[in-house]
């Protein structure tokens, strides 16, 4: 079983730009949309039409190429002064997703010391290319780790959408699930909805019900009922930003499940590529929390329809501390507590 599902690629290039499924639109509509501009960059980064931290830091890459040939077009050279201002932008579409900055960064890197505009377009290209391909195997080797590390578990509670429509492959938390399937171990999944843009409701539920993994959606605040009935053997999540000691910044609610998990006695996984660690934010302290539109979680006129003023908080992330945590599956295999070392030794800074 593999999610094959019968739509076009979440992200991919196509000649000269861009061409993404606009997921604000799932389940009800699949519309590929063009990105061939920086601005259509960063407006899907930023509206979510784009999402997922390895899918977004794959889109920023190829949104440099955009810059470049939106710079050559002009009459410019692409060189750094042309390009210092859509970088940013692109690089700041969305603050807690570290796998965007580090994504652009490379590209730009790759370009360094090139003086002629085409050489430099197509060395961001080769690179971009390159950390496209380079998360589709992550995502394969995620599976594999995670098939052999979660061998005995069949029921498995998510949260947000860690699939194929958050990265360039089979997904991260979901590709363990897909890792499962293909080892032929049974498995079946509860998708919790992920308030307020129910990204698990529209999007896990229709990724692996297409892909004919058996899923079951759960509300948000059922989950904690549901993790201590005893019908959940392990929750395996995604990852916007890992601190270097092993603190998690995902999808809001992540928090709230895996204090549930411990009560419960449920081992609680995070599925993530190496380039979602940061090893310059020493804790979850440092995490920089996005913070979205208040619209999302109550309109204006209902907010106006209440005697006195409402405000909203609307964080997109919370950090679960690494206390929390069972283990970080990565393409590099499973790591396990002390994070700090786990993770300074994977990453060759011991």
């Amino acid at each position: 079983m593999i999610p094959d599902i019968d739509s076009p690629p979440t992200l991919e290039w196509v000649d000269d730009h861009v061409r993404i499924i606009d997921q604000t639109l799932l389940p009800a509509e699949v519309r590929v949309v063009e990105l061939r501009t920086v601005d259509e960059v960063v407006d899907a980064i930023g509206r979510l039409a784009v999402r997922g931290a390895p899918a977004i830091g794959a889109c920023g890459a190829f949104g440099v190429v955009v810059a470049v040939d939106e710079a050559l077009r002009a009459g410019g050279a692409a060189d750094p002064d042309d390009l210092a201002g859509p970088i940013e932008r692109i690089s700041g579409a969305r603050p807690t997703a570290v796998n965007l900055r580090w994504a652009v960064d490379r590209v730009v890197a790759a370009m360094d010391g090139l003086g002629a505009g085409p050489d430099r377009r197509d060395a961001a290209l080769t690179e971009a290319t390159a950390i496209f391909d380079e998360d589709r195997a992550a995502c394969d080797a995620i599976g594999r780790h995670g098939a052999a590390e979660l061998a005995e578990a069949r029921t498995i509670l998510t949260h947000c959408n860690a699939g194929r429509l958050a990265t360039t492959g089979i997904g991260t938390a979901l590709g363990v699930v897909y890792g499962k399937a293909m080892a032929g171990q049974p498995v079946e999944v509860y998708a919790a909805e992920t308030r307020p843009l129910l990204q698990g409701a529209r999007l896990t539920v229709w990724e692996l019900s297409a892909a004919g993994v058996p899923v079951t959606l759960v509300p948000d605040s059922a989950a904690c009922g549901l993790l201590h009935s005893g019908r959940v053997d392990a929750v395996v999540v995604g990852a916007d930003r890992i601190a270097a000691n092993g603190d998690v910044a995902n999808k809001v609610g992540t928090f709230s499940h895996a204090v549930a998990a411990r009560r419960a006695g449920v081992p609680f996984y995070v599925a993530a590529p190496l380039s979602t660690v940061d090893p310059g934010t020493a804790d979850g302290a440092g995490i920089v929390i996005e913070g979205r539109d208040p619209d999302e979680v109550q309109s204006p006129d209902l907010r106006a329809a209440h005697p006195g003023p409402v405000e909203v908080w609307n964080p997109a992330f919370d950090v679960t501390p690494a206390d929390l945590v069972t283990g970080i599956v990565t393409e590099k295999g499973v790591l396990f507590p002390d994070f700090t070392d786990a993770i300074a030794g994977v990453l060759g800074r011991t």
